[in-house]
């Protein structure tokens, strides 16, 4: 998931946990119908500034930097490798 897309889910959560406290929301329902609301008000929010969260790129994939970094490792040479390891005294 893009970040802008992340925070932006985040950021509606934010809203909701805040209103929950300042509305007083106690049922199920309520809440539910708050976290929508903050949700498309947010996309709105968005769309208006010409974001279009499904129209972003993805991130790249976790595995994909794991083993991007694996092999970036293999490059170090050994010297160097092993005397990043050594704890400093």
């Amino acid at each position: 998931m893009p970040t802008l897309t992340s925070k932006a889910k985040d950021f509606a959560t934010e809203l909701t946990s805040h209103n929950v406290i300042e509305k007083d929301l106690g049922a199920e329902e309520e809440i539910s119908d708050e976290h929508v609301d903050n949700n498309l008000a947010v996309r709105k929010m968005l769309q208006e500034r010409g974001v279009r969260p499904e129209q972003l790129p993805p991130e790249e994939d976790v595995k994909k930097v794991q083993r991007k970094l694996n092999v970036d490792a293999k490059k170090v040479p050994d010297n160097v490798r092993k005397s990043g390891n050594k704890r400093r005294k």
